[in-house]
């Protein structure tokens, strides 16, 4: 292409580099164009085919726009295009120029002598301007389309901006890296064979259903039942079989149905589990089925052979096995060629079969060709034999006496084929069209053949014939006369009815060869394409290998091949009688689950429950269902309870394996429609102190910083009530960076087994969001009625500020009655750097590689890229902000170093950081890449979970020392011999003694003794009170091995103990006289005056001398539990408090304070 002339093509468009800004574009126009500026010149959008797009079409006037452009002339210079090939950067080198405009000119075939060249310059710039007149290019906003909603192996092609680029001015916009009329999920299978609904459905489903049963059982089953019962026997078979069809219609109508037919439909409806165990046995009930067809088509060769006196080897089960490994072998080759050349060989069967049929037909209006023929029992059309024939006659054959029900179960195969079409679901052009069409025309046309069948059947021939040929020379019908079981001919005694009727023997026997090939192709199609389907979903171990397709219609070769084999080994078996009860078994299995997945959909009512075709009933799919599981019963209950068996170990292995799949199946739609119910109930349940539970607002940030704080919630809420971990965020985040908290949150769940769940509030500081937390979080009665916070260790030398909103929140908690608990280890909770957590994650998200994204250019990923450095390690380093000691420090040889200590903000659960303002780099939820991040800790749960080792390590997956696992496991690991204290000050409702209770009868600390201690009321009455608080404790049912009350708590402490309290309050201590009477003393500044040292002078001895009790009586316990001091309001200042707490607690086991809402949690009533 010159520089001077640049052609404008309108055919084949690519999307600008960047979809949300107007690049300007400079075309010349091609020599052989004209341009007429009387005429009106109009541009279009065109597709790849050079159709008018139907989403943006902008008429406009070029006279107009040259009249604009004609005011400058004089002043307009030529603009050059930035991107003409030979200015053009290296990468795009090799792009076309083009534009999504076209020209159309009066007269293509002329030259441009009408349009001058400024006037083709004039264009030139209204196209460097404009860029045309797509809406597109003048919005940020997407249009709604088809691309928007496709999914791109299960990763939605956004074309759509995101809502942060839409809503983020200073965000640049992404432009789609695929072409908007490409169909992507069709890109590669371009050239594939795709049936319509009659090659694909009707005629598979005809052929599968017109089976050996037409021509070699439909006599007998006439003979035995009727033809009154025969019509209902067949009709209650289309009865199951239609009700199935339109189940399945409905589901195949509700969404895109790819390929994999039934196992598709089922695993994506009623999940993975339920589908994948249908998928496996309905593969291999195919593959064993395609091996009987074969096995029947053997069976009517050797008859046809016998006829002629001829046989192969023994005219027995050698000659099955021989004529059977040839014809499926034949077969494969067929199904391996192509599924086209499969395609032209059923039309071929299914043409044979009609002639056949129509052969029967034809023959019953000639009647007996010969006197031979009236002998065996045809008669023709005659009203005695139809009325000889209308009831029931059931006998007793090889031992079993016939009922109905024994009859329904021998003819109920015949009306198994109704999946055929829906097998080969990937392989037509419009699923959603042709199986119900397919299938239920399909059912009409065999139902209708069966009824005329039963009607010639019945209407022609007799039950019992002798086959005496003199008796029907001399007229009379003596050879209709003889004793039942001693006949060879008739209705009941030969299967050779439909040929003995037919008006040409052999076309029978072409039918018959014709209806078991036919069956047999369709199975061994079928079972390879949903094997296929399911191996590519993974669901089960070591079968992925399957997956792999061939060729452009990704023809499942491989498993061509596995069904090859499992045919050959049932043929050369030779003996299927009792395996052919099992095929309809899993037949029937498949029905029901395919009639429950409907009734299911349509009673969760899932939003995305919306299937085009209209004519189901939820009810009658559940009647369906029902029907199906009696007719497994019926035709052999042993072989019924094998199937459900075979079903269940299935199903327990999807469920157990827990398979990453996520398909929106109505069990998940059930399992939120069942929770939304119980707290609805839940709402209407009147509260009562029996029923009582502890739910757990635990501020703890992520659960992976404060490990110890969130196992001893659970401890507490395991498998009995609610824990929710509250993690607060300074300032606004984005939301990418939130979805990245919560699935770490989640991951951390998922491995320790902690059932829990996690809250994130932003907020201005610790006090707004802790406030948000305790008035947003839970819905209705399931809400927390504890807030559980780590202890403040740096409460002396932090900030004062920090210090008052700690206190704060007590007391807002307090106010919404919420009862209290502090947690305090030795080493403290933030865990943070010792266990590398935060450091990993950021090392871990920056390290992930980021790929093209369908809706991202080159430029957009290396910014993202930036972004992850830049904005990413900001806010993960500000995770453990803080933290006074780092992880060197930890794990250093220092006994007291080896202690985890605490932080002064992040025991509060409280994170500062700096947030992103830019898309960031953090793993996007759309983005495969991120999620081995996310699962491969999934994975890794699968070891021990209570194995400390295993599911701690240190910075970059270093072990942890012993001491620190400890630490770190002190509450998930068995203790033998525990004790825990339990110093019951004060009467809160009775919570100080109820979770120590709790904690008692769990798993690792049962064998633990409890030791309550009380306050006595008088010196003088100690041995009554200590017998009223036994009597009390044993009237709660709370088993205790040690029970003291404490007489002389109002005594003076110790001069020791004044001292160290004295010296705990010093930096905060200051004179009115100092500061003046002001009480914003105490709101700006954590300040203890004089008069409030004199003012709470007894309580603070009183703690002071629970101090020295704990000191003598609870060293060496395990945990400590005791009431919390009441933080009462303008009386207590934040310093003097936590003095309190610090007095009480410092150098002391694990201690937890705990402050009830003054309402009973105990009862001692029944």
């Amino acid at each position: 292409m010159s520089s001077d002339f640049s052609s404008i093509e309108m055919s084949s468009v690519d999307r600008p580099a960047n979809r949300f800004q107007v690049n300007p574009v400079n075309h010349k126009l091609n020599e052989t164009m004209q341009l007429n500026v009387p005429q009106e010149v109009y541009r279009r959008l065109v597709n790849n085919d050079g159709e008018p797009v139907e989403d943006d079409t902008f008429n406009e006037d070029a006279t107009e726009i040259l009249t604009k452009q004609n005011l400058q002339r004089t002043h307009r210079q030529s603009i050059k295009s930035s991107f003409r090939d030979k200015d053009k950067p290296s990468r795009f080198k090799d792009m076309q120029s083009q534009t999504r405009f076209q020209v159309a000119p009066p007269n293509e075939d002329s030259d441009d002598s009408s349009g001058s060249k400024e006037d083709r310059e004039l264009l030139d710039n209204e196209y460097d301007t404009k860029y045309g007149k797509s809406f597109r290019h003048f919005t940020r906003e997407a249009l709604p389309r088809l691309d928007n909603y496709r999914n791109i192996l299960s990763i939605q092609a956004a074309y759509r901006p995101t809502l942060d680029e839409l809503h983020n001015a200073t965000l640049t916009g992404k432009s789609s890296s695929l072409n908007r009329n490409q169909d992507p999920e069709a890109a590669n299978m371009t050239g594939a064979f795709k049936f319509g609904w009659i090659k694909g459905v009707l005629i598979r489903c005809l052929l599968n259903i017109w089976g050996v049963m037409l021509f070699l059982r439909l006599s007998w089953v006439v003979g035995q039942a009727g033809i009154i019962e025969g019509f209902i026997l067949i009709l209650t078979t289309t009865v199951v079989t239609c009700v199935t069809a339109l189940s399945m219609s409905a589901i195949s109508t509700n969404g895109v149905i790819k390929g994999g037919g039934t196992y598709y439909m089922i695993s994506r409806s009623l999940g993975p589990e339920f589908g994948g165990s249908i998928g496996l046995i309905f593969s291999l009930a195919n593959a064993v089925a395609c091996a009987m067809y074969v096995v029947g088509f053997c069976e009517s060769i050797l008859d046809l052979l016998r006829s002629f006196d001829l046989s192969i080897i023994d005219g027995g089960v050698q000659d099955v096995r021989i004529i059977g490994c040839i014809t499926i072998t034949v077969l494969l080759v067929i199904v391996v060629v192509g599924m086209e050349w499969e395609a032209k060989a059923q039309i071929g069967l299914l043409v044979i079969l009609l002639i056949a049929i129509g052969d029967f037909v034809i023959g019953s209006f000639i009647g007996p060709k010969s006197e031979v023929e009236k002998a065996k029992g045809f008669i023709g059309y005659n009203y005695t034999i139809f009325k000889q024939n209308l009831l029931a006659d059931y006998r007793v054959e090889n031992g079993v006496h016939h009922d109905f029900f024994s009859v329904i179960a021998i003819f109920f195969p015949a009306a198994t084929g109704i999946l055929a079409g829906a097998n080969i679901s990937g392989d037509l052009k419009d699923p959603q069209k042709s199986i119900p069409k397919g299938t239920l025309i399909a059912i009409l046309i065999t139902t209708a053949t069966y009824l005329v069948m039963v009607l010639i059947c019945g209407a022609t021939v007799a039950r019992d014939a002798t086959g005496n040929i003199t008796d029907a020379i001399n007229g009379s019908f003596a050879f209709l006369n003889c004793t039942p079981g001693e006949c060879g001919y008739g209705l009941q005694n030969s299967f050779q009815v439909i040929e003995l009727v037919s008006g040409f023997g052999p076309l029978i026997y072409a039918g018959c060869f014709a209806a078991t090939i036919s069956s047999a192709l369709a199975s061994l199609v079928s079972a390879p394409k949903v094997f296929q389907a399911l191996c590519k979903d993974e669901l089960y171990p070591k079968i992925v290998w399957f997956a792999k397709g061939y060729g452009k219609n990704n023809e499942p070769v491989r498993g061509y091949v596995l069904t090859f084999v499992i045919a050959v080994a049932f043929i050369l078996i030779g003996e299927l009688n009792l395996i052919a009860p099992l095929i309809s078994n899993f037949f029937l299995a498949a029905y029901t689950l395919i009639n429950f997945s409907t009734f299911h959909a349509s009673l969760a009512k899932p939003v995305g429950w919306r299937p085009t075709f209209k004519y189901y009933n939820m009810w009658l799919s559940l009647v369906g269902a029902v029907l199906c599981v009696a007719v497994m019963f019926l035709i052999s209950w042993a072989t019924a309870l094998i199937t459900f068996a075979v079903v269940l170990a299935l199903y327990l292995i999807v469920a157990y394996g827990k398979p990453e799949v996520n398909w929106g199946s109505t069990t998940q739609a059930q399992t939120y429609k069942n929770a939304l119910i119980s707290v609805q109930q839940l709402n209407n349940v009147e509260e009562h102190v029996k029923n009582y539970r502890p739910q757990i607002l635990v501020l703890s940030g992520l659960p992976n910083t404060r490990p110890v704080l969130v196992d001893f919630a659970y401890m507490l809420t395991k498998n009995l009530s609610l824990m929710v971990c509250g993690h607060l965020i300074r300032g606004s985040s984005s939301q990418r960076y939130r979805n990245y908290l919560q699935d770490r949150a989640t991951s951390w769940f998922r491995k320790h087994r902690v059932k829990g769940f996690y809250a994130l509030v932003d907020g201005e500081d610790f006090e707004s969001g802790s406030r948000a937390l305790m008035q947003a979080c839970g819905i209705g009665k399931m809400k927390p009625n504890i807030l559980l916070m780590g202890y403040k260790n740096d409460w002396q030398t932090c900030d004062r500020k920090d210090l008052n909103q700690y206190f704060n929140v007590m007391h807002k908690a307090l106010d919404m009655y919420l009862s209290v608990a502090i947690l305090r280890l030795p080493g403290g909770l933030d865990c943070s750097q010792i266990l590398g957590d935060e450091s990993s994650a950021a090392k871990n998200v920056v390290d992930i590689p980021r790929t093209l994204q369908p809706n991202e250019s080159s430029a957009d990923l290396m910014s993202a890229d930036r972004g992850v450095q830049n904005g990413l390690s900001g806010s993960m380093d500000s995770l453990s902000r803080n933290v006074s000691q780092d992880a060197g420090d930890i794990l250093g040889t220092d006994s007291d170093s080896k202690k985890l200590k605490s932080s002064s903000t992040s025991d509060l659960s409280f994170i500062a950081g700096t947030q992103i303002k830019e898309v960031s780099g953090l793993p996007d939820p759309i983005d495969p890449k991120s999620a081995p991040f996310l699962t491969n800790s999934l994975r890794k749960s699968k070891q021990k979970h209570n194995d400390p080792a295993s599911l701690y390590k240190g910075p970059g997956g270093a072990e942890l020392p012993k001491e620190v696992l400890m630490e770190l496991s002190q509450f998930t690991r068995k203790r033998s011999h525990a004790v825990i204290d339990v110093w019951w000050l004060y009467d809160d409702g009775g919570l100080t003694l109820l979770l120590p209770y709790i904690i008692s009868t769990r798993r690792t600390w049962q064998s633990c003794k409890l030791r309550v201690y009380a306050l006595a009321n008088k010196k003088a009455e100690l041995e009554y009170e200590q017998r009223s608080m036994a009597s009390l404790l044993s009237k709660f049912r709370i088993d205790y091995s040690d029970l003291t009350l404490i007489p002389d708590i109002t005594k003076k402490p110790q001069e020791s103990s004044t001292m160290f309290f004295t010296e705990l309050i010093k930096d905060f201590v200051s004179s009115d006289k100092d500061n003046g009477p002001t009480n914003s003393i105490h709101e700006d500044e954590a300040i203890i005056t004089e008069d409030d040292l004199l003012a709470v002078q007894d309580k603070t001895n009183r703690y002071l001398r629970v101090r020295e009790y704990l000191h003598a009586q609870s060293m060496k316990s395990d945990l400590v539990v005791m009431t919390l001091p009441m933080p009462r309001k303008n009386i207590v200042s934040a310093p003097l408090y936590m003095a309190w707490l610090e007095s009480v607690s410092r150098d002391m086991p694990p201690f937890l304070f705990v402050r009830g809402n003054q309402t009973s949690v105990l009862t001692f009533y029944s």
